[in-house]
């Protein structure tokens, strides 16, 4: 059986990440937490050992440097080359097609290098976003699924989210790179390192719209570097502010509907919403 390990790097809040390890602790062998401090005093590492989590790294850098961020994944998987890793931030929970490992091991049967899927976005009832402790079900908290994100802010929907170390992503993890080009831009969707699409698309459900949000977007959006992504921040603050701080349920671009059972199939618009994200 192939070694599979998890990578994530945590920093600014830990609200999701015990859930998020939970989620992932019966699919992988190893766990990976790096702690993004944005100085010494901001309190995150403190909060990590307090969830009785042992950081593999520690690093102090400037506030949301997504770069940086995606630098970090790529310096861990690239310490065993040879075995896969699922990366995932904390607020990103992977459901796949099938079993992981059954994919893992179609890929090392047919030469394929990684494997990629596509935001879901969760949301609260009536387009709030909930309140998420460490005793919340989150998925009956965030019970409505769809993709309001790419259409409000215009933010990367597509995940390169499983894949052997050896192999980079690119900044946000959208993407994979082989060799020096990465491989949306060498050859689409046909790349033949990639697990063929029409074979499984691995949904990210994305729980990062719970309370403490707004504070961030907002926080994000002043930053005015271009690191930080800051004018898609915006973009998505003022769209929710817009609609009396609520995302629209009743808008039909958005594609929502409710789900609350960890099960692929159970979003019935994936196959189509999986044609949009690709073509991005």
């Amino acid at each position: 059986m192939q070694k599979l390990n998890l990578v994530t790097v945590v920093g600014h809040n830990t609200t999701l990440l015990p859930h998020m390890l939970n989620h992932y602790k019966d699919i992988v062998d190893d766990v990976y937490v790096v702690v993004y401090r944005q100085h010494e005093l901001d309190g995150i590492l403190e909060d990590v050992i307090n969830l009785g989590i042992k950081p593999y790294k520690v690093v102090t850098e400037p506030k949301f440097n997504w770069e940086r961020v995606t630098e970090l994944y790529n310096e861990v998987k690239q310490t065993k080359p040879d075995e896969w890793w699922v990366v995932s931030d904390d607020d990103e929970f992977h459901i796949y097609p099938q079993s992981i490992r059954e994919m893992i091991d179609e890929c090392e049967e047919n030469g394929w290098e990684f494997i990629t899927g596509g935001f879901l976005d969760r949301i609260g009832e009536g387009g709030e976003f909930p309140l998420v402790t460490k005793e919340t079900n989150i998925w009956e908290s965030f019970p409505l699924a769809g993709f309001f994100r790419y259409p409000m802010s215009g933010a990367m929907p597509n995940k390169c989210c499983v894949m052997k170390g050896s192999v980079d992503v690119t900044p946000g993890q959208h993407f994979a790179v082989i060799g020096d080009t990465d491989t949306w831009r060498e050859r689409g969707w046909n790349h033949p390192k990639r697990y063929p699409i029409k074979k499984g698309f691995v949904q990210v459900h994305h729980f990062k719209w719970d309370s403490t949000v707004l504070e961030r977007l907002k926080e994000v959006s002043e930053t005015k570097e271009d690191y930080t992504y800051w004018k898609e921040y915006r973009k998505m603050y003022r769209g929710i502010q817009l609609n009396d701080w609520k995302i629209d349920v009743d808008n039909e671009e958005y594609k929502l509907q409710k789900m609350i059972r960890k099960n692929y199939s159970e979003y019935d618009k994936w196959e189509e919403l999986t044609q949009v994200i690709i073509n991005i």
